[in-house]
């Protein structure tokens, strides 16, 4: 079953299957949610506002559909019955920028923006529930995922549809560094973690365990792409308090979900690049 307003979402994206079930609502409204869970036996809560610019202009939003969204979907789980294992999507944003490397499940929580602030406040909320109501619930905290059918304009999708257009690239802080993992093996740690009953009760990191900074980012793609660039600097690009350095510590995944990446930056990029030029997307935010 796939729950969503398609604020964002594609539904050309959904495969044709005859056992698909798709519920159109929001987390916010209790009639819909109480539909989608309806005789489910896991929840894998992805649903949330996750730009990070439109969260300085909307913070009120990301905070109602983050946090309050997610404690919807989890008390609505509870009171189900059927609902055996509940899956919260966290962010690697709610650390901040390193302070030590790998960034492990111990790492500090600092998070630098309004959405990484709602993230952590539902992450919270989700581990308070499962003790009081002793309902299995794991937290999965992505580092920054990329592949093909995107349909927010991160760093990736968004040096791709520039060098689509133009022969300069124009970004803001190329100094920073990210954990790019390709979602393929995303999804393959959450589909383990409604499967594995160590995993309840835990925090769990997904990345590759390796960063790399904007800039080389850039350049790869441009390689990839026999497009040579000239990268200009766009103050306005930049991000106030923007997180500096993520690397992700996926010890814990690699023990108790049995997973590690097994697709490469490289490869991931390939198949980023060869999906976006078949199906020339245009990328829109949320609020724009």
């Amino acid at each position: 079953t796939v729950f969503d307003n398609f604020s964002s979402g594609n539904k050309n994206y959904l495969p044709n299957h005859k056992n698909l079930k798709m519920v159109n609502g929001d987390i916010t409204n209790e009639n819909n949610i109480k539909k989608a869970i309806k005789n489910q036996e896991a929840v894998v809560n992805l649903a949330a506002l996750p730009f990070i610019p439109d969260s300085y202009n909307h913070p009120a939003d990301f905070f109602n559909v983050n946090t309050m969204g997610s404690v919807n979907m989890i008390l609505e789980s509870i009171r189900s019955r059927t609902v055996d294992i509940f899956v919260q999507i966290s962010t690697s944003e709610v650390y901040g920028t390193a302070q030590k490397i790998p960034m492990d499940e111990s790492h500090p929580t600092f998070p630098h923006s309004t959405y990484a602030v709602s993230k952590l406040a539902a992450d919270r909320a989700a581990f308070t529930l499962h003790k009081e109501h002793s309902f299995p619930i794991v937290i999965i905290r992505p580092f920054n995922s990329f592949g093909p059918r995107f349909t927010q304009p991160y760093i990736i999708p968004e040096i791709i549809q520039q060098i689509s257009k133009n022969d300069s690239l124009k970004l803001g802080n190329v100094k920073s560094s990210r954990d790019f993992t390709f979602v393929r093996d995303t999804a393959r740690a959450i589909l383990a973690a409604t499967k594995e009953k160590r995993a309840v009760g835990e925090v769990i990191n997904i990345g590759s365990g390796h960063d790399v900074t904007i800039l080389d980012i850039a350049k790869m793609i441009s390689r990839l792409s026999n497009v040579k660039l000239k990268i200009i600097y766009d103050k306005n690009r930049k991000r106030p308090f923007d997180v500096n350095k993520l690397v992700c510590g996926n010890s814990k995944a690699k023990r108790i979900l049995k997973w590690k990446p097994a697709i490469s930056l490289e490869d991931g990029l390939k198949q980023t690049l060869a999906w976006a030029k078949n199906n020339n997307i245009v990328l829109n935010s949320a609020f724009r």
